[in-house]
This record gives structure tokens, C-alpha cells and sequence, in this order.
């Protein structure tokens, strides 16, 4: 579906059910240069399981209009604003990477706004190497080619996918490479740019999960270990064998671990 914001067209994946006000609403939110693409094993199950379901592509991204927010507390903002358009008091968000400190963001600074949180793939600070940053910069393929090398574990390069017939490596590059010139740029350097973070875990009011991978390369556990311990009351799962791209390389895992939360 798409929904006017702020005068921009945004696209949000709804699982193939119509918005019912009477259910709870879930957002799921993107990583740097991807799309809603990425939730498709978790948002349709929980759109069939008494959730509404909103798999946004966030400004500039997929088939959303509009230019990348200048920041994540920007990029937060326009979430607010989509919850607004379409009438929603409060939401579970579920970020991903650039989507975690979003929604991160979100609930820290509007915490009437937010129900649960669910950060998947997190750090703070989210540190971005100078030569990854100079190549995606430069829109050099290989900037995509190391993104995605280094988002999925060594499983998931053989072929472990939980969905037969899909190419996780492929899959996920192609998306990257079809975000567009600047895209993953943008993405990173708001990303490394983000100072909000711990003041935003101190503010949260919200229930909280954040979801790991223990071969992540591009987010370590141990990078979000400050993060967590910044936040009052929360509960951390750590995926084995599974690098960044969590919610693809373990999609039951993930779902498990949201359905408890939940």
C-alpha cells in the first residue's frame, strides 16, 4: 500500500491483510539500502496472526518517494508521521541495523508512541570503516560486495538458506545494488553519525528485545553490550552460527524469539 507523509508517497508491505483498528500494530523497519523485502519471512506470519503488519520502505528506499533523512532521529520522525497518516496511537517497531537505531530513536523520543521494541542486528555507537564508507561513497560495487560478504555467516555462504530455493547472498546483493546511487552511503554515514542512543535506552518506557548474531561482523554482540546495559529492562537472544542478516538467516529462529516476546 501507499501512504502520503509529510507530501511523499510511502510504500509499507501490509502481509495481504486489510488494517484493522481493533488489532495490534506491528512497523518493521530496514537496514541500510534495503526494503521491505527483508521482513518477508516475519511480517506475513504475524499478519496472519492478529497483528496489523507495516513493513515500510523508509524514505528514499524500495518504492517510497522522498529523499534519505538527514539523520536517525530524521528517519524516526517520518516513522511517527506514517503512524499518524494512517491513524496509530502505538506500535511494536522492529528495526533492523539502520532500522534499530530508528526505531531506537522512536521509542526513546516518543515513548507514548511505542509498545515493544524489538532491535535486531543493533550496536552503539555503530561504527563504520573509513575504506567501506570511502567505496560506498564512490558507489564502487565492491562496497556492496563486502556489505554482504560480511552481513551473513559462513552457513549461510554454503547454501543454508531455511527457504529452499532462496539465494540469501544473491538475493540480498541484488537488493543492495538496485538501491540506487548514494543510498548505502547515506545509510551508513547517518549511522555512524547517530549520538542519541544512550539517551534514548535511558528514556525507554517500553518492553525491549534485542536479537543478536553471533558471527556478525558488521554489528557484534559485543558492540550492543553498552546499549543493553543502558536500557532498564530487557531481554537479549543470541543467535548461533548467524551473522547480520538475521532475520533472513534465521527467519524461525526470529520469529520464535518475537512470539515469546510478544
Amino acid at each position: 500500500m501507499i501512504i502520503t507523509v509529510n507530501n511523499t508517497p510511502l510504500f509499507a508491505a501490509t502481509g495481504g491483510q486489510e488494517f484493522n483498528k481493533s488489532k495490534p500494530t506491528m512497523l518493521f523497519l530496514h537496514g541500510a539500502a534495503m526494503d521491505h523485502t527483508a521482513w518477508s519471512l516475519q511480517s506475513r506470519y504475524f499478519a496472519h496472526h492478529g497483528f496489523n503488519v507495516f513493513a515500510l520502505d523508509l524514505p528514499g528506499h524500495g518504492k517510497s518517494g522522498g529523499e534519505i533523512p538527514s539523520s536517525i532521529d530524521a528517519m524516526a520522525d517520518w516513522v511517527v508521521a506514517f503512524m499518524d497518516a494512517i491513524g496509530i496511537e502505538a506500535a511494536t517497531l522492529v528495526g533492523h541495523s539502520m532500522g534499530s537505531l530508528t526505531a531506537l530513536s522512536a521509542a526513546g523520543r516518543y515513548p507514548d508512541r511505542v509498545s515493544k521494541l524489538v532491535m535486531i542486528g543493533v550496536a552503539f555507537p555503530m561504527m563504520v570503516g573509513e575504506d567501506f564508507l570511502n567505496k560506498a561513497e564512490a558507489n564502487d560495487p565492491s562496497a556492496y560486495h563486502m556489505m554482504i560478504d560480511w552481513s551473513h555467516a559462513r552457513p549461510s555462504h554454503m547454501g543454508a538458506s531455511e527457504v529452499p530455493g532462496l539465494w540469501m547472498i544473491g538475493n540480498a546483493l541484488r537488493t543492495v545494488e538496485k538501491s540506487g546511487d548514494g543510498t548505502l552511503y547515506k545509510g551508513l554515514s547517518i549511522c555512524s553519525g547517530y549520538e542519541g542512543g544512550f539517551e534514548a535506552a535511558k528514556n525507554l518506557t517500553c518492553p525491549t528485545l534485542f536479537i543478536l548474531g553471533d558471527k556478525d561482523m558488521m554489528t557484534h554482540p559485543r558492540a550492543a553490550q553498552k546499549l543493553i546495559q543502558a536500557v532498564e529492562s530487557s531481554k537479549t537472544v543470541i543467535l548461533e552460527n548467524c551473522g547480520h542478516m538475521q532475520m533472513i538467516e534465521k527467519a524461525q529462529d526470529v520469529r520464535a524469539a518475537m512470539i515469546s516476546f510478544l
